[in-house]
């Protein structure tokens, strides 16, 4: 390019950046005309220090220098010459300098534009580079970054300030959660890329994560606003509330009373608020110039452009707008043809999905901060398992043929109007076809009744409440007759089956319905529920549509997924006790798809003590592995707070870290990690040596494999529905069914003595005080299959068989488990009730006191009498009793002292030691 030319170019960038700086608000000047009390100015053409040229542009804001614009040719690599811009943001003549800020002795911003491409440095951050920008800042904005490096001048910027976050409150948040803030934070604050991708699995608390992200940089990130993107406008709702809701882990306020959170609906509503949720759709149009409503509007929220949208510069909402961009839900076509919105802006972007494709991979350039797949959420206790079960029909499959000469209905999309009408030739419809250009409604009947008849055989035996069931169709009209079959199918009215999207009266109350009546048991929807949208007591999800897109899948399925406390759950579906897993009944053929990872749950005809027995004989397949990790996993949520620190204690670490190594043992990446690490080996070597690994606290442990079973059969309940016949009834004992429970009784102690510590106690170390803990851990155990013992039960055997030596005891206590063992094991020759030897005891001892003239004031006697009755139904009276009721009423361990002085600790040891002997 010759010298003509080359001006021509340059000439041709300026008005182009002219024209850019003027949008974004800057007074542009020549030398001779300027006015430095305008907002903010760019004078052009200033020649600076000898040995530093000519700038293209110097920038004021507030009468004072702060950068400098290096302008050159469209098309001129802009790297190549940032040499020349810092020279001059270190050049500045003595009239200039006067009036200029600077940090490390340079002009804080730096500037490289050709017209169509613009470059920006910021002096004030840690380790300053160029970054591509789609246009200039604002004066204002240039102005506030100034002021906050002067406000704080060790951390001047957001940059710099994410190096020095408080540590994370994990208290509250999940494994998952804790790993994904800790792997944003370190990506934030090591800046080697611009975008950061947390993979969390449905259901995982992916925008209770968020929230908490978006807490900590707005409070110490010196972040000031930030864009939540969501995938529908309902979602918004969703989101908005769970910010509403969020209590902060210092002071216990909400998010919104200290930072303002509002959905989109115009430019001008960004001043005031801190986090703004919006779809992308709606951001596009109000920087094109538009404004939204926050109604919901599917033909807004669902549009996919064909091509990438063209963004043009919007004032009211600059590309400085937002530090930071939250694409919750990063999937579908939000890196591909919207892309340039997302690119629009100068800020960081977080996507939150529990889908990534290869685009949203490639978008997010490979930096994946954490990783949480679905499996793995199951083995936390975050989700449940999930079953398929196939529905298959002939028109699903092959699609059908309406012979001509036959009169049929047909009705008119928009009006729904029907009218009938005779076919001239055969109609023949493919299974594409069906549900949007011929609706089969016998089709339609036939799969739901087989889903009715199944239901209570097959897919949930032994209930009798229809699940909470979401059915997923192809568009609206098919939807209206799939509702309506569903009422009639099941014999139901309006309030069983509702059908839930955008073109339905009140969707968003007729959803919150779903989620917690207990009479509306069917959803029927198209998109609207699809995604993101929260149901937990959600057992069953239909496909009558195909899905092709592995993203578009997991999110539909994912919404069974979620856990429920039993007693919420129970609230609105009452013959269940606990959700363990979700069924997807497939229709369609949706799940025979390459992309349909299987549920952990893959060897169903193998029973949990076949698993087991093969961890024990180190035969588990890759299979059985899951398997067994599935089923664990549902066990657990099935367990009591006690049931689970028995197992625990037990297998003397968290069994839910044993399900964690089983599926961590059959994740494909895991085994591939692995494979690269053992060269030489195969595979089939490499996945039996990590199974074996993670299943070897099972193999090792037969006291753990034992009680795993002896929980399930606890938890299990068989219904025999068989008539039964009257054998006999009568009033009297069984002496011969009291000597069976006897003997059984002495059988157990002796086979378990070596485990249960309220056993060895007294058996061996003879010991007169036995751990209330003890005694309820024996309690817990007999009182499971395949005895089924109670307190009860044993004494009235003992009372039967060893007549004159049992003394009668109305209602057992927990603590009348000592006596028993006593009386078993020969300490004692009576078998007397608990709190009855207690009570002999003390008023002996009471007497003893007496006779070596020792009194007891009131008050004395007060403390005396109550620690006695602590004795007779704990088997024992520790420091921490005395915090409690009722001795709280009497100043608790300080009254105690101050009534019986320096006594009190050696008179509870003697009560402890008189009263349990």
């Amino acid at each position: 390019m010759d010298d003509a030319s080359r001006l021509a170019a340059e000439q041709r960038a300026r008005v182009l950046i002219d024209a850019q700086l003027t949008a974004a608000g800057w007074s542009v000047q020549s030398k001779g005309e300027q006015n430095l009390y305008r907002d903010g100015v760019a004078l052009r053409e200033v020649v600076m220090a000898p040995g530093h040229g000519r700038v293209d542009y110097l920038l004021y804001v507030d009468q004072k220098v702060v950068g400098v614009i290096e302008a050159k040719p469209e098309g001129t690599t802009l790297s190549g010459v940032e040499w020349q811009s810092a020279m001059y943001a270190t050049g500045l003549p003595d009239s200039h300098a006067k009036r200029a800020v600077t940090v490390g002795g340079r002009l804080p911003f730096v500037f490289e534009a050709s017209g169509t491409e613009t470059h920006f440095t910021n002096g004030y951050d840690p380790d300053p580079r160029a970054r591509q920008i789609f246009a200039f800042p604002t004066p204002a904005t240039l102005a506030r970054i100034v002021r906050d490096a002067e406000a704080d001048p060790d951390r001047p910027t957001w940059r710099a300030k994410v190096r020095h976050l408080p540590p994370l409150d994990e208290a509250p948040l999940r494994r998952a959660q804790v790993a994904a803030i800790r792997g944003i934070e370190q990506s934030l604050a090591e800046q080697r890329f611009s975008r950061s991708l947390v993979q969390m699995a449905t259901g995982a608390g992916k925008t209770y994560t968020a929230v908490t992200e978006c807490y900590r940089l707005l409070k110490w990130g010196g972040f000031t606003r930030i864009l939540f993107l969501v995938d529908r406008n309902n979602l918004g709702d969703q989101a908005k509330a769970e910010f509403e809701n969020f209590r902060t882990p210092d002071d216990g306020r909400r998010f919104t009373e200290l930072y303002p959170v509002a959905k989109l609906s115009s430019a001008g509503m960004l001043a005031s608020s801190s986090v703004v949720i919006s779809t992308i759709q709606r951001v596009y149009r109000v920087l094109s110039g538009g404004t939204v409503t926050d109604a919901d509007d599917p033909g807004l929220d669902e549009y996919i452009p064909d091509a990438p949208v063209g963004v043009q510069y919007c004032a009211a909402m600059p590309p400085e707008t937002f530090d930071l961009v939250i694409v919750d839900e990063a999937h579908r076509s939000i890196y591909g043809n919207w892309r340039p919105v997302l690119e629009y802006f100068d800020a960081h972007v977080i996507g939150l999905t529990a889908t990534p494709g290869k685009q949203t991979f490639a978008f997010f350039q490979q930096n994946l901060v954490s990783e949480y797949t679905y499996p793995q959420s199951v083995a936390d206790g975050v989700n449940v398992d999930f079953g398929i079960y196939r529905i298959r029909t002939e028109k699903t499959e092959q699609g059908g043929t309406i012979e001509a000469g036959t009169v049929v209905p047909k009705v008119d999309r928009r009006t729904r109007k029907q009218r009938l009408e005779l076919l001239e030739e055969d109609l023949d419809y493919t299974p594409s076809e069906l549900d949007r250009a011929v609706t089969a409604r016998n089709q339609i009947r036939l799969i739901l009744e087989t889903y009715r008849d199944r239901l209570f055989t097959e897919i949930f035996p032994g209930r009798t409440t229809v699940p909470k069931t979401l059915i997923f169709c192809k568009n609206d009209a098919h939807a209206e007759e799939v509702v309506t079959l569903a009422r009639e199918v099941f014999g139901k009215g309006n309030d069983f089956a509702a059908k839930i999207t955008y073109a339905a009266t009140d969707p968003k109350g007729q959803l919150q319905a779903f989620r917690t009546s207990a009479t509306l048991r069917i959803a029927v929807t198209v998109d609207m529920i699809a995604t993101g949208t929260d149901v937990k007591p959600l057992e069953c999800v239909m496909f009558l549509r195909d899905v092709r897109s592995a993203q578009y899948f997991e999110q539909m399925k994912g919404r069974g997924a979620r856990t429920i406390a039993p007693a919420d759950f129970q609230a609105v579906t009452p013959d269940a006790e606990v959700k363990t897993r979700f069924v997807i009944v497939d229709a369609v053929g949706v799940t025979e798809h390459d992309f349909v990872d299987p549920p952990l749950n893959r060897e169903k005809s193998v029973s949990l003590k076949q698993l087991l027995d093969k961890a024990a004989n180190l035969t588990l397949t890759e299979d059985d592995a899951a398997t067994l990790a599935s089923r664990l996993s549902a066990l657990e949520l099935q367990l009591t707070a006690d049931e689970h620190a028995e197992l625990d204690k037990v297998a003397t670490a968290p069994v839910r870290d044993i399900v964690r190594a089983l599926v961590q043992a059959t994740d494909p990446d895991h085994q591939s990690d692995a494979m690269a690490a053992s060269p030489g080996r195969t595979r089939d070597e490499v996945v039996q040596e990590l199974i074996e690994q993670a299943a070897r606290p099972l193999a090792a442990n037969p006291t753990l494999r034992a009680r795993i079973l002896e929980l399930r059969q606890t938890h299990d309940l068989v219904i025999d529905e068989s008539a039964d016949t009257l054998v006999d009834a009568y009033g009297v004992v069984d002496p011969d069914r009291a000597r069976t429970i006897v003997e059984s009784w002495r059988a157990y102690l002796e086979e378990h003595r070596a485990e249960i510590t309220a056993v060895q106690l007294l058996a061996e170390a003879r010991t007169r005080q036995v751990p209330f803990e003890s005694i309820k851990e024996l309690a817990d155990r007999i009182a499971r299959p395949p005895h089924n013992w109670t307190i009860d039960t044993v004494w009235a055997a003992y009372e039967a068989v060893e007549a004159g030596r049992v003394r009668h005891n109305d209602k057992a206590r927990l603590t009348d488990l000592v006596s028993l063992l006593r009386f078993t094991f020969g300490v004692d020759d009576e078998l007397v009730p608990y709190a009855d030897r207690v009570r002999e005891r003390y008023t002996g001892w009471l007497r003893q006191q007496e006779q070596a003239g020792v009194t007891f004031t009131t008050e004395e006697r007060w403390w005396l009498d109550r620690m006695a009755d602590v004795i007779a139904s704990s088997a024992g009276l520790t420091p921490d009793d005395l915090d409690a009721a009722p001795f709280t009423d009497h100043g608790g361990i300080d009254g105690l002292l101050r009534d019986l002085g320096d006594r009190a600790g050696a008179i509870i040891d003697q009560l402890n030691q008189e009263l349990t002997a």
